[in-house]
């Protein structure tokens, strides 16, 4: 067995634990090496050394944090490929998905240092004429970041650099599925020369969180929360967040709908829903799950949806790809079996094909999906997709918002008036119009709706800084 070789990194320094856990590659189910694992002592220390670093930090201007954020994009990009590297050894993904990382990885990093500009305040007029008043925006302190495995390079990035960006200092808990990726990633800024204990890593084996995690929300010096991660976990972090009254940024599950009207461009619509269901695996919290499509087009395009498929996943001598783990195909086929029992049919694929290995499973089809069928409803994150016919646009409406999900969602048509009805009626966070449901960039604000969350990544400070109102005499 590989030695550990995974630190936590508290102020600037690497702390390798006494206790430790495997590291396995979805791919060969090997031990790719151990990682440390952090304690309460542990993490209370990463937070402890955020706090001391955090009064020099913010105060720091926003010329130094801008020129280590762009040192970190050059940087970033020159160890782009021993970033992908680790990816795919931790996650399984392929090379595809992990040029799509670094590449919006990078962008969100100098994306946030061009923002710095636009950290400011305002002057409003207040009812006294013999006073006036400024409305600062100052950092909140110590930020507490969670980051998933599915997408580790850009969610690592962005789950820290608008916060440190903003003056914050950081405790990154890294997942366990893919500590040493998100190290690196934190390696990054710290090698563009970010000062130590701005920011922390840690990572600790799954049975320590249920201790790790309140620790570290309940510390009187963490002042938010952000976690990316699944519904149920997320539920669980904002009843810790609230019982300590600590603001929380999540983003969680999703069950996103395409909906292909009858004016659709069929072979577009086709290519982004397989696009937007199989990347990945399927395993992208935007991930297609439902493809709603109206009756009188429903054959047609599931022609087109199938020699989609085909093209671009039908190669039977290519192995198929891998999900993170044995459990996510075991989810995804229980989920198409009990489909089919109620009446379901498999347009595309085979729940039944056996892969060289339990972590592989290859892109499933399911036509005829209906309300009492568990896949329905159930957020899959695997290569599973639904089909649902609908009568008319408000039936389409109806069914895309029959979930408890609200992140992402896509509307094919050629009568952009007609979509973007569509789309405002959509209980999503984004709608994306003639394109997949994935689509994440640093421009645009990102978060969802229901239970997919609730905050915002990107677009800019309001999550990472807090107002003041400072009121004066005008006239002294």
């Amino acid at each position: 067995m590989a030695s550990t070789n995974v630190p936590l990194v508290i102020g600037g320094k690497e702390v390798f634990t006494v206790e430790t856990f495997d590291v396995v590659s979805p791919a060969t189910g090997k031990v790719l090496y151990q990682s440390s694992s952090a304690n309460v002592d542990q993490a209370v220390a990463a937070v402890e050394a955020a706090a001391e670093a955090f009064p020099e930090w913010s105060a720091t201007h926003v010329n130094e944090r801008r020129a280590i954020l762009l040192k970190a994009s050059q940087i970033i990009e020159a160890r782009g490929e021993e970033l992908k590297q680790a990816m795919r050894d931790e996650t399984g993904s392929d090379p595809g998905w992990a040029d799509i990382n670094l590449k919006i990885a990078a962008e969100n990093i100098v994306h946030t240092a061009s923002h710095l500009v636009n950290l400011e305040g305002r002057m409003p007029t207040v009812g006294n004429p013999s006073r006036e008043a400024l409305i600062i925006r100052e950092p909140y302190g110590v930020i507490f970041s969670m980051a998933p495995w599915n997408a580790p390079l850009p969610l690592g990035v962005r789950s820290i650099i608008w916060a440190i960006a903003a003056g914050n200092t950081v405790v990154l808990k890294g997942s366990e599925m893919c500590p040493r990726t998100l190290q690196l990633v934190c390696s990054v800024l710290w090698e563009a020369g970010l000062p130590p204990g701005v920011l922390n890593f840690i990572t600790s084996a799954p049975a320590n969180a249920a201790a790790v995690t309140p620790a570290i929300i309940s510390h009187p010096a963490v002042k938010k929360i952000n976690f990316t991660g699944s519904t149920t976990v997320g539920r669980i972090i904002a009843k810790t967040a609230g019982e300590n009254l600590k603001p929380v940024l999540l983003e969680l599950g999703g069950k996103a709908p395409s909906i292909v009207l009858e004016d659709a461009d069929l072979a577009l619509a086709a290519q982004h829903c397989v696009i937007g269901a199989f990347l990945n695996t399927g395993q992208i919290c935007m991930s297609t799950e439902r493809i709603l499509v109206h009756e009188s087009i429903k054959d047609a395009f599931g022609q087109q949806l199938v020699a989609t498929a085909k093209a671009m996943y039908g190669n039977e001598g290519q192995e198929a790809p891998v999900l993170i783990n044995e459990a996510a195909v075991v989810k995804n086929k229980a989920l198409v079996e009990d489909a089919v029992s109620k009446g379901a049919t498999i347009l595309y694929g085979d729940v039944a094909a056996t892969e060289d290995g339990k972590t592989r499973m290859r892109p499933i089809v399911v036509s005829g999906v209906k309300p009492d069928m568990n896949v329905y409803k159930t957020e899959s994150f695997g290569p599973t997709v639904s089909i649902i016919s609908f009568a008319s646009e408000e039936d389409a409406i109806s069914i895309a918002n029959d979930t408890e999900y609200g992140l992402a969602a896509a509307v094919f048509s050629k009568d952009l008036r007609r979509a973007l009805a569509v789309a405002k009626k959509i209980e999503t966070g984004a709608v994306h119009i003639n394109w997949m449901t994935p689509h994440d960039e640093a421009a645009l604000p990102h978060g969802g709706a229901k239970a997919s969350g609730y905050g915002r990544f990107g677009g800019g400070f309001d999550e990472w800084t807090r107002t003041k109102s400072i009121t004066f005499d005008s006239h002294i």
